[in-house]
């Protein structure tokens, strides 16, 4: 038995809403639920990976070139109930693929499983993948080409016990691939963590933002199209949703007309990057050229602790080395430095340190206002909030030495 749920590809005026997930990071969940509101979606539920909407196929579409913290876009194509891959098979073969898989094009199929019956993980997007090129040569009399490239067509497959559901992914590579990162330069926070980041620190562009240590520039850069209101999809053209039957190219590029025509005239208050290592600088200057924003973000090749500051107050946020090597000297040294860097020169401004770890937050020797938990790369982390009060306030805020534990 199963439930169809998509059955074809419109993007007209009748496009009826259908049952939308969009998945995230771990910890970006309410995030990503922000911006979906923001853009007016109801959010059915929520959990760890994602977030549940009802939305046209356009409207879905179009998440493609808004989201910020978001991974992919997919729309229900069916349930099914199946005990085993055999089951897998006949009951996605009776599912109607003609209508939205092109039998001349490319295939991809993606899972997350959980059935007893299944030991080896790949072998339920062979059986998946079977049943659809099977069914195409039986109604079309051909099959789409397929392997794990994940530019063109992409089916995803969530599997538990013994009911499956299919979806189409309309975004094929992660959103979090915008397009503009060339130069990755050493163990780059993701775009979408950033995205994040900057969500949770408040950003609006309406102060200036000092990204000391930037590294290959992905702060300073989401923070440039944040501020912009540039849709952080239009830097990349291709997605999984152009190449299902039924997409108009028409409407496609009326949607990222649409985007480009919310971009914000005015500039933003100054964006300033530096970092010690000149390669680092380079790399994200070269970056932000891709990105279209090099015009708004002031580089400069210094030590952190050299950064120059605007008159104005704004946020300085440091996101350096950590993780594994916990108890590197050179580490708790450097973490202490930015604990002088904060008291001694950004007196006024709302400080922040992107970090792992309770010997490096300690290190800091200042007092916590707020931390919030994020995982990048696996690793377990915190945004650390710290407001640097000018006056007596800073060496009061400075001794309380008790606020510098972590729970990690």
């Amino acid at each position: 038995m199963y439930t169809f749920g998509y059955h074809t590809l419109p993007l007209t005026e009748h496009d009826p809403k259908r049952f939308t997930r969009v998945t995230c990071a771990p910890t970006l969940a309410p995030y990503l639920k922000q911006e979906l509101e923001t853009l007016g979606f109801d959010c059915l539920s929520m959990d760890k990976t994602g977030v549940e909407i009802k939305a046209t196929t356009r409207e879905a579409i179009g998440l493609n070139l808004h989201l910020r913290t978001a991974f992919h876009v997919l729309q229900r194509f069916a349930d099914i109930n199946c005990r085993n891959a055999d089951e897998l098979y006949r009951e996605a073969k009776r599912l109607p693929w003609d209508r939205v898989i092109d039998p001349a094009g490319y295939l991809s199929v993606t899972s997350n499983v959980n059935n007893p019956t299944i030991t080896n993980s790949m072998f339920p997007n062979m059986r998946l993948k079977d049943a659809i090129c099977d069914k195409l040569v039986e109604v079309a009399g051909k099959r789409p080409d397929a392997g794990s490239k994940q530019d063109a067509m992409v089916v995803h497959m969530h599997w538990r016990e013994n009911k499956a559901r299919i979806y189409l992914n309309l975004t094929g590579r992660k959103l979090s691939d915008r397009g503009y990162r060339k130069m990755p330069y050493k163990a780059p926070m993701r775009e979408t963590i950033a995205a994040a980041v900057l969500m949770e620190m408040g950003y609006t562009g309406e102060k200036p933002l000092v990204v000391p240590m930037c590294g290959s520039g992905t702060l300073a850069i989401e923070a440039a199209l944040m501020a912009k209101e540039r849709a952080a999809g239009l830097l990349r053209s291709n997605y999984a949703c152009n190449h299902f039957l039924g997409a108009s190219e028409s409407d496609w590029k009326q949607e990222r007309a649409d985007a480009n025509k919310s971009v914000a005239k005015r500039d933003p208050a100054p964006i300033i990057a530096s970092d010690i290592e000149e390669e680092a600088v380079e790399a994200s200057r070269k970056n932000a050229i891709t990105a279209g924003v090099d015009h708004l973000i002031e580089f400069h090749v210094c030590d952190f602790a050299e950064t120059p500051l605007p008159d104005d107050k704004g946020d300085i946020i440091l996101h350096g080395e950590y993780g594994v090597r916990l108890g590197d000297d050179s580490l708790i040294e450097t973490y202490n430095r930015k604990g002088d860097f904060f008291k001694q020169q950004c007196a006024g401004w709302t400080g922040y340190v992107f970090t792992s770890g309770k010997p490096l937050i300690a290190a800091m020797k200042l007092k916590v206002s707020k931390r919030t938990p994020f995982t990048n790369a696996e690793i377990d982390c915190r945004l650390l909030k710290y407001e640097l009060y000018e006056g007596s306030r800073t060496s009061k805020a400075s001794d309380n030495l008790s606020d510098c534990q972590d729970t990690v």
